[in-house]
């Protein structure tokens, strides 16, 4: 064959794998907006991302040494399989950082690309914007990133003030922005040393964005972070030329970003205060057993709180990170089912920034295949509170605090939350009172209607669900 019209065929075949590709990650993604396609829409969209990665090795037109092949397909079976392993065995307590670090090395992985393609580059304006962006947001996702994963698993369980923090930030952005800049447009200035000076100042850039962002925002941090890994990709997919590259960065970054911003929203919070507010770090909390106005806290036999569901009429049930980290997921939905086969109407209450990642909470229910129909959010479930005998909060604490209705002073004032004081009977399951992640104390605690259940939630629930099978 005609090798002029052999890598025309080739280049071709090559459009068609990137554009079937390219159909499978939107698809995907609009699969898995719902639980019960979330799983086969995971698998296109790999599948797509195999076509890409099959086609690039088969079809492109470089003429590459079978020794560069055998450790491309090396670095794929590693990855292939540490991915694979490591999402496995991971624990539903430890999904927020296994989202935090994959997330980094999406981010590092753009940054290497444009470090690698920089000196192709040096005389190709567009091209050089596209390689330092690509650097740039690459870099601060992920240094940001690995910021979010010691936060999440408690190496770094303080926000860190800086003083004049929001000052230091806004210097070394503004100072990341002009060097960049002045590198594109600046002769002299798009040297191999330069560009690395660069690495350096974004990687710092990302570590100070995150470091000083307290816990209770981290949810809305980790979307923000994905969106920026999804536009470094987006940049890449510019300078190759690549349509699978460049759809599948868009989609992340416009999904990140539109999640983030719907996430500031449910906390009545605009983005920037997210970024330079830093709140949850660090508002004291009481001593067991009181508060600064002196209230008491009154708790419940697990015994009475089964009498007390067995007879209600309507349960909402609202998790939190606690039920992940006691791995009850399991008991809660054994619970409910026992309850609704007495007659018991049983729902879930889904708080948006609810866990330490978006969507946490309907990840970790689907796990113990829970009902979607029976998952609700905030603003429909809110008005049912009204009508609810009882409410069983597990583990979630920051989320239903009405210090956020009727405390000015408090830093999560004016932000939507659960409004479970509204039902006749609410059940707070903890393992102490402890404040929760934004680190201040919660009012319902001392609520008359609140009885607080305290334990391990996997025990307590477990002894619960025994007690309700035995009346």
């Amino acid at each position: 064959m005609n090798p002029v019209m052999s890598l025309t065929i080739n280049f071709s075949l090559l459009q068609i794998a990137y554009l079937i590709a390219s159909v499978t990650f939107v698809i995907g993604l609009k699969m898995m907006s719902n639980p019960k396609t979330a799983r086969s829409g995971n698998l296109l969209g790999a599948f797509g991302m195999s076509v890409a990665i099959v086609g690039t090795l088969v079809l492109h037109d470089n003429h590459v040494p079978g020794l560069i092949y055998g450790l491309i397909l090396l670095a794929i079976l590693i990855g292939t399989v540490a991915g694979w392993v490591t999402a496995r065995k991971v624990a539903m307590t430890k999904m927020p950082e296994l989202v935090s670090l994959f997330n980094g090395m999406g981010g590092a992985c753009a940054a290497l690309i444009s470090l690698i393609e920089f000196p192709h580059m040096q005389h190709d304006t567009g091209s050089m914007l596209s390689v330092l962006a690509g650097l740039v947001i690459g870099s601060v996702s992920f240094s940001g990133s690995m910021i979010a994963y010691l936060k999440l698993n408690g190496t770094m369980n303080k926000a860190v003030r800086i003083p004049a923090y929001n000052i230091v930030n806004t210097v070394v952005m503004a100072i990341v922005l002009v060097y960049a800049a002045v590198m594109v447009f600046v002769s002299g200035f798009d040297t191999t040393f330069h560009v690395y000076v660069l690495l350096i100042l974004a990687l710092v850039y990302g570590i100070l964005f995150v470091i000083p962002i307290g816990g209770a925002d981290m949810p809305v941090v980790i979307s923000l972070l994905n969106s920026f890994t999804g536009l470094a990709a987006a940049f890449g997919g510019f300078l190759y030329g690549n349509k699978a590259m460049l759809t599948g960065g868009i989609l992340v970054g416009s999904a990140g970003t539109l999640l983030t911003l719907v996430m500031c929203k449910a906390m009545n919070r605009p983005l920037s205060n997210v970024i330079f507010g830093a709140f949850g770090g660090g508002s004291t909390s009481s001593a067991a057993g009181g508060n600064a106005e002196g209230g008491t806290v009154k708790d419940i036999t697990v015994s009475d709180l089964a009498v007390l569901m067995n007879y209600s009429k309507k349960v909402i049930i609202v998790p939190g990170y606690g039920l992940a980290v006691a791995q009850a997921q399991h008991v809660i939905h054994e619970i409910e089912e026992l309850l609704e086969s007495r007659g018991v109407e049983v729902k879930y209450a889904i708080h948006p920034v609810a866990g330490r990642m978006p969507g946490h909470m309907n990840v970790l229910l689907a796990e113990s295949n829970v009902d979607y129909s029976k998952l609700s959010e905030m603003e429909e479930i809110n008005p049912e509170f009204t009508s609810t005998d009882v409410v069983l909060i597990v583990g979630a604490n920051d989320v239903v605090n009405p210090a956020a209705k009727n405390d000015p002073s408090s830093p999560i004032y004016g932000m939507p939350i659960l409004e479970v004081d509204q039902a006749s009977h609410v059940i707070v399951n903890k393992r102490s009172m402890n404040s929760g992640y934004a680190g201040i104390d919660n009012p319902l605690f001392y609520d008359p209607k609140t009885s607080m259940l305290f334990g391990d939630a996997k025990s307590v629930l477990t002894a619960l669900a025994a007690e309700i099978k035995s009346l």
